[in-house]
């Protein structure tokens, strides 16, 4: 899963990465309504069978415990992404390369295949960064057409990240479309897709962190909610209960409501995670 939780407190970095305050992707990714354009994300991405099985085998999804580290260290890396110096932007990509390029999944047929080719690196950028544009659109966050262009395009940067040409990359959401519409009959709900969503609505969470029991659920059904139609059409939902302009609207409040919470809440379970983390690397006595 591909959330954004804001930018660090404090003054803007001399360094201010590969986007920068002025960018249309720092707008939108400071947004907490964006958590809910991560949850969506996962859910368009398991569609594609070889992303969800190399996931499945090669990752702690399958073991419900140990799937809360996958997160943080998901969420941590879209952080330093987004936000990070241009070291750190390099540090985190050549790391996630050299993971990604020793990782091999076996699919049904028994033909093996690595977790970093272009079509699979592709699909999973496209789900995340066409999520954030969607979610931005239909929660109200204020941003143009033309600016969510512009954020496609920014994004192309983060594709060169985990090794991706940027001019394979779709820098536009018309293209975002064109893309998704190619890729449709390749397309498929996996045994490890649907058990991965049942476990989503259940999450196993550190100690510290169990409100989060109560809040994952309904941010999971939006994220779910506002797939396009033929992906919950795969998933064998098209309808789930909701008009598409319900879901608007749900989204719409969902975006008033986080405004006028301070930020600083929002970074919270990042804190408590970050402290977890560092209990973890202690030294035995």
């Amino acid at each position: 899963m591909t959330p954004a939780p804001g930018p660090p407190g404090g003054s803007s970095p001399r360094d201010a990465g590969l986007f920068g305050p002025g960018s249309v992707t720092w707008r939108i990714a400071s947004e907490p309504v964006m958590w809910i354009a991560g949850l969506r994300a996962m859910y368009l991405q398991a569609l594609h069978p070889r992303v969800m099985l190399g996931t499945w085998q090669n990752t702690a999804l399958a073991r419900p415990d140990e799937a809360w580290g996958r997160f943080t260290r998901t969420v941590k890396f879209v952080r330093v992404r987004t936000y990070g110096s241009t070291a750190e932007v390099e540090r985190a990509g050549a790391r996630l390369r050299k993971i990604h390029a020793s990782l091999r999944g076996t699919d049904v047929d028994g033909s093996e295949f690595r977790l970093d080719e272009p079509e699979l690196l592709q699909w999973v950028h496209c789900c995340e960064i066409g999520s954030y544009a969607e979610i931005a659109r239909r929660s109200g966050v204020p941003v143009s057409g033309d600016e969510l262009d512009a954020f496609v395009d920014e994004q192309r940067r983060s594709a060169a990240v985990v090794g991706l040409s940027p001019q394979i990359v779709p820098a536009s959401m018309a293209e975002l479309a064109s893309y998704f519409d190619r890729m449709r009959p390749r397309l498929r709900v996996t045994p490890e897709a649907r058990q991965a969503m049942r476990a989503s609505f259940t999450p196993k969470v550190p100690p510290a962190l169990q409100p989060l029991r109560l809040i994952v659920p309904p941010l999971n059904v939006l994220g779910y909610a506002s797939l396009p139609r033929w992906a919950r059409r795969l998933y064998g939902t098209p309808g789930f209960g909701l008009t598409e302009p319900a879901v608007t609207l749900a989204l719409r409040a969902a975006y008033e409501s986080t405004t006028r919470i301070p930020p600083r809440v929002f970074l919270l379970s990042a804190t408590a995670i970050a402290r977890r983390d560092r209990r973890d690397r202690r030294p035995a006595a």
